[in-house]
């Protein structure tokens, strides 16, 4: 009986252990797979989309094309970011996995934002980019590494991070995120671009800043 005791106590902490794990990231998938579809008509309401009809899935519910061509840069900050979610490849639905693309002009930087369900892993195709990311309270520390054409860095889940290009001509990078739908939150756009706009008074305290700065800040991030 001691034992068996012992045994059910070890599954308990293996569980208990492994629990945390299981539901960091997207859920499971059900089936082989869920193409997205835009309408309930045939569909099976699962993971947050409509699931077409298995009958009526094409191979072209698994492709996208045209990643390979540059972006335009014309963003304040300088990069172009280029998503392949759920939203435009019908077939990641359930499958827990996304893909961008990143061009940096010249100076421009990914500026330090988050991915509230995904982890990132990004390789360089072109150029020489500074990154990093910063751990949670209390310590926030930052690790950076300067990256170069093939070298691969991670972020991980949920915490801030930022991609800066530091060479002499435009960057390409390539990443993928273990979620069919990331979210991104980019820091000065959701502090200083709320709508409606936080209290200056708020913010002024929380970085210990003249209000008055501040509202030009949220002047400068209004949509």
């Amino acid at each position: 009986m001691a034992m068996k005791s012992l045994s059910f106590l070890a599954v308990l902490s293996l569980l208990a252990l492994t629990l945390p794990l299981a539901i960091a990231s997207d859920p499971s998938q059900l089936q082989d797979f869920c193409v997205s579809a835009n309408t309930s008509a045939n569909g099976v309401f699962v993971n947050g989309k409509f699931c077409k009809d298995p009958k009526l899935v094409t191979a072209d519910d698994f492709f996208f094309s045209g990643l390979q061509n540059a972006r335009p840069v014309t963003s304040p900050v300088g990069s172009t970011v280029t998503a392949v979610n759920v939203n435009n490849l019908l077939g990641l639905n359930t499958l827990g996995i996304s893909l961008v693309r990143i061009d940096y002009a010249v100076n421009g930087q990914n500026p330090p934002h988050t991915h509230p369900r995904a982890t990132e892993i990004l390789v360089v195709e072109q150029g020489t980019l500074l990154v990093g990311f910063v751990t949670s309270n209390p310590d926030n520390r930052l690790f950076t590494k300067v990256l170069n054409e093939g070298d691969v860095f991670v972020f991980p889940e949920g915490l801030i991070h930022f991609q800066a290009n530091i060479g002499k001509g435009p960057a390409v990078a390539f990443a993928a995120l273990s979620s069919q739908n990331p979210g991104v939150i980019t820091i000065a756009n959701t502090v200083f671009g709320a709508n409606p706009a936080i209290n200056p008074t708020i913010l002024a305290k929380a970085f210990q800043l003249n209000p008055r700065t501040v509202v030009d800040l949220q002047n400068k991030f209004k949509k």
